[in-house]
């Protein structure tokens, strides 16, 4: 038998006769590799992209352990939006047509509080929910997860991005100690290896294949002189057309010239120096990291705490003094799996640092021709996001949950109209689709977080 069929597994068997008549036979990558694990009870993080059947792989686990004789909330999945809880409920629902009286709960901001209160006193079996109102549920003691064995993470990056890791550490302290603990993301950044340290016990680690397995970073070299440099910069962004790029410049006084200059030809760009003062940094890195803006040109000293997966592409606009600071700049793309470009213009003064630099190419001789001018013509690109500053923070006890639930409540804007959220101590950076920034500010000003109404306005250049 094939050991990627569904009957291949330890299942029970009305969940195989289900997925039969659902024509799901054969596993995907990411089921194949990680229900085997999920089923032996063990804790599991696995990584793989949005479509990949991740929602079958921990459906089918928890689903499986259930005990629907015992009316009491077993499993948790936790989600960074109402949209992805709605779909993983139904998801769920579907492979558990089979098993009777099951009920699967959906607990969500945006939704009116005391129907979900009501619903949740005749009991559930499986709660499916975003973060901030889950712990809105815990804390007014609506909810309790005491007999809980299976609680998953999904979309994991996605909830640690729009902010929430404080609130999932919180909800998971309610949870007994002896579960099974799964967490699906499709990267797996820094804060995913914090997080599972502390939360799960000896994880079994799976990855499904894709197309961009290998990180690859692609370099390209361009001579020029410095009366034309900036024209130079232009083409290759006109050329590219990246979402994100970091231009890397050798001094302060660069930075925020290229900057500008970009800034008056039409681009989305700002400067990320020393000389900026703190809360300018923070709505900088803020706005580059949730798509905001597309062009981040920095000094190397300001980039070193940069730590964002998806750049696309990273021009230097000089050649570093250093061949290891150039490693260092290009290995800010390419990450998460992902393939990158990087680009280098130089001049015939700095061609000595060129023949300088380590790697498997000669940059002298692969030195190629910039793209034509007619570039020029075309429009910058536009980002995609825009930024909304609120005045509230930390102290104000704002929490991510609360600005989504805000945003996404009745007459409001989609979950996937919503982007990263960060909160400060005295405000909160929330990125919101070009299309939704009028709606949006019209949900803000005219609702309240936390019983209060507070400022919020559209960050602009």
């Amino acid at each position: 038998m094939s050991a990627t069929v569904f009957s291949s597994l330890k299942l029970h068997p009305s969940l195989i006769e289900n997925l039969k008549s659902l024509d799901y036979t054969e596993m995907t990558p990411i089921q194949a590799l990680s229900l085997p694990d999920i089923l032996e009870g063990k804790d599991v993080i696995a990584q793989g992209k949005t479509g990949s059947g991740k929602t079958a792989a921990f459906g089918l686990g928890l689903l499986n352990r259930l005990d629907v004789e015992r009316f009491r909330i077993q499993a948790l999945v936790l989600c960074p939006t109402r949209e992805l809880a709605d779909q993983v409920a139904k998801e769920v629902r579907k492979l558990a047509r089979s098993i009777h009286n099951i009920k699967v709960l959906t607990l969500c901001g945006g939704m009116p509080f005391g129907p979900q209160a009501g619903s949740l006193e005749h009991g559930a079996h499986i709660i499916i929910g975003t973060p901030g109102r889950i712990e809105d549920h815990l804390k007014r003691g609506t909810l309790k997860f005491n007999h809980v064995h299976t609680l998953v993470l999904d979309e994991a990056d996605r909830m640690l991005e729009m902010g929430f890791q404080d609130t999932i550490e919180t909800i998971i302290e309610q949870t007994p100690e002896h579960r099974q603990t799964m967490l699906f993301s499709a990267t797996f950044p820094k804060q995913i290896k914090k997080i599972s340290n502390s939360i799960m016990q000896n994880p079994v680690m799976v990855k499904a294949p894709s197309l961009h397995d290998n990180s690859i970073i692609k370099q390209h070299f361009y001579t020029t002189s410095d009366p034309y440099r900036l024209t130079a910069l232009r083409l290759l962004l006109q050329h590219y057309r990246s979402e994100s790029t970091v231009i890397f410049c050798n001094t302060k006084r660069d930075t925020q010239q290229v900057a500008d200059a970009l800034l008056q030809n039409g681009y989305s760009a700002l400067a990320l120096h020393g000389d900026l003062e703190q809360r300018d940094r923070d709505k900088t890195l803020v706005r580059f990291a949730n798509k905001s803006i597309s062009v981040l040109v920095a000094t190397d000293v300001a980039a070193r705490g940069l730590d964002i997966n998806a750049i696309d592409m990273v021009i230097n606009y000089h050649i570093a003094n250093d061949p290891e600071v150039h490693l260092h700049r290009i290995g800010r793309t390419g990450r998460a799996g992902s393939t990158g470009v990087a680009c280098s213009l130089y001049s015939e003064a700095e061609a000595h640092r060129v023949a300088l630099l380590d790697g498997d190419i000669d940059p002298i001789n692969d030195t190629e021709e910039l793209p034509p001018l007619s570039l020029l013509d075309n429009p910058p690109v536009v980002p995609m996001m825009s930024t909304i500053l609120i005045d509230g923070g930390k102290k104000q006890k704002l929490r991510p949950g609360d600005i989504l639930g805000a945003l996404t409540g009745e007459n409001g804007i989609e979950g996937k109209q919503v982007g990263k959220i960060h909160i400060f101590d005295n405000w909160a950076y929330v990125a919101v689709a070009l299309d939704a920034v009028r709606p949006a500010l019209r949900k803000l000003g005219g609702g309240k977080l936390k019983g209060r109404t507070f400022r919020s306005r559209q960050v602009r250049d």
